[in-house]
């Protein structure tokens, strides 16, 4: 799985206006981006790592595949919650009657509880998708990537109510076998992608329709983002993707579990 480069720069900044949020002191406060770099100082998680009675584990390979079989698509969404980007998006995800998985960041999902209750109560599922968005997560110890997982974790479920997320995506695919087994044991299955439409670059609306029609071939999951500056183009590109897919004959379902 391709790891997104450079230009995503607005993880640095916005960790700042995220309302004094603190996790996890050594270097886990500040969200790195795509191509930063965090400290490996082996944080401790504050969220329990012992299994608790309503959490079933699941399996540990990477996911691709929909629940709704061959013609199935999983449309993902990345790194929001997101004030701006993600209610349109819900909008119309509503109007062409399509479920969705959020891949949340933990800062995010404590920022916006509003945002994470709207996407449960709507039918889309959560997904664990690290604090600090490092990318370099799998050169890290297991220590800090346990910190990563499990604060998360912890952060959407309290958002949500209570509701826990069921995948976990490792920042640009930065799993490991050990990050794998962690999230599998606390019922979260890895999540990866097909599809990545690149939206995060800002090409273009035309552009990131263009690759999801050429490259739906790879695979049912499909990479998009719902936070990280301007995602107007994301937005247009949906609203022109969604319905283009119900035409081709696809049917909208959830990555399985």
């Amino acid at each position: 799985m391709a790891r997104h480069g450079g230009g995503r720069g607005w993880y640095g900044k916005l960790i700042g206006a995220v309302l004094g949020v603190t996790v996890a002191a050594a270097g886990a406060s500040v969200w790195t981006a795509q191509a930063g770099a965090v400290d490996d100082a082996a944080p401790k998680p504050t969220a329990s790592a012992s299994p608790s009675t309503d959490v079933k584990p699941v399996s540990k390979e990477i996911v691709h595949a929909s629940d709704k079989g061959a013609r199935g698509v999983n449309i993902t969404i990345d790194d929001g919650p997101d004030p701006v980007w993600t209610p349109p998006m819900l909008d119309l995800l509503e109007k062409y009657e399509v479920k969705a998985t959020f891949c949340m960041v933990g800062t995010q999902a404590q920022a916006h509880p509003d945002l994470v209750k709207k996407v449960v109560a709507a039918g889309h599922r959560l997904c664990d998708h690290s604090v600090s968005h490092d990318t370099g997560m799998d050169k890290k110890s297991e220590a800090y990537q346990s910190q990563q997982i499990l604060d998360t974790e912890r952060m959407i479920t309290e958002a949500s109510g209570g509701v826990r997320p069921m995948y976990y995506r490792a920042p640009g695919g930065a799993f490991t076998p050990y990050s794998r087994e962690l999230a599998a044991s606390r019922g979260m299955r890895p999540l990866g992608w097909n599809v990545d439409t690149k939206d995060f670059e800002r090409p273009g609306a035309d552009a990131i329709v263009a690759t999801v029609q050429r490259e739906l071939s790879n695979g049912p999951t499909l990479l998009f983002h719902d936070a990280g500056g301007d995602r107007s183009q994301t937005v247009e590109a949906l609203r022109r993707v969604l319905p283009w897919l119900t035409e081709q004959g696809y049917s909208f379902g959830f990555p399985v579990r």
